[in-house]
């Protein structure tokens, strides 16, 4: 899953992202406004935690930016500002939750998880599809219930893959969701093809059919045949 944290503390910024990405987010931090806006018209993030105080900026108008992009990105507010009127006037506008500083960095990520959870979950722990079960919290994969071990990113690409079922899905949009900042490191599409490679071998290797197919031009589809 793809966070961008928006925080123009620097040193805040960067131990929110070492905690998420630590959990196996993939995290992107920006400092100000103006970066924030150039992110999330470029690219998808499926949370979003904004700071209201920026230095050229609101974050309120980020939310309202995303809402107006038709962003599907869960949002989170986070802030020194304790008033009633900055929570309410947050979910007004379409934020998800609201966290006021200071708080730990673990309750941070508990609320990121728990956001994830309902909108592509439906609150669940456990997402599933035919004979193959994902449980997000324990981050572990099971086919007719035997479990299947994964690498981090071939784990990354089945959620992707089941968050996703029967939508047709750029190769761009796939390896930007893998290597976030980092897309360049996939070399071509190379490394995203081995992955898929190895990932499609794994499952069937322990009796699932092949729900990934290709789609000429475009990219891929997980879904029944």
């Amino acid at each position: 899953m793809k966070v961008l944290v928006v925080e123009d503390e620097v040193g805040l910024a960067e131990s929110i992202a070492a905690h998420l990405t630590k959990d196996g987010f993939i995290t992107e931090t920006v400092f100000s406004y103006e970066a924030a806006v150039e992110k999330i018209n470029l690219y998808t993030y499926d949370c979003v935690v904004v700071d209201i105080n920026l230095p050229d900026g609101i974050g309120f108008d980020i939310v309202e930016t995303l809402k107006n992009l038709k962003a599907s990105s869960g949002i989170i507010i986070i802030s020194a500002r304790n008033a009633l009127e900055d929570k309410i006037k947050s979910l007004d506008i379409g934020s998800d939750d609201y966290l006021t500083k200071p708080f730990h960095l673990s309750e941070l990520n508990a609320r990121v998880k728990s956001l994830l959870r309902r909108r592509h979950f439906g609150g669940s722990n456990e997402i599933a599809f035919q004979e193959i079960k994902v449980n997000y919290i324990a981050r572990k994969v099971f086919v007719n219930n035997t479990e299947v071990a994964l690498s981090k990113k071939e784990y990354d690409l089945l959620l992707y893959f089941m968050s996703n079922i029967d939508v047709a899905l750029t190769k761009s949009a796939m390896a930007e969701h893998l290597w976030g900042d980092n897309i360049d490191s996939a070399d071509s599409f190379d490394m995203l093809y081995s992955h898929i490679k190895n990932l499609r071998k794994k499952l069937t290797d322990k009796g699932s059919k092949d729900y990934i197919q290709s789609i000429y031009g475009i990219g891929y589809k997980f879904a029944k045949s």
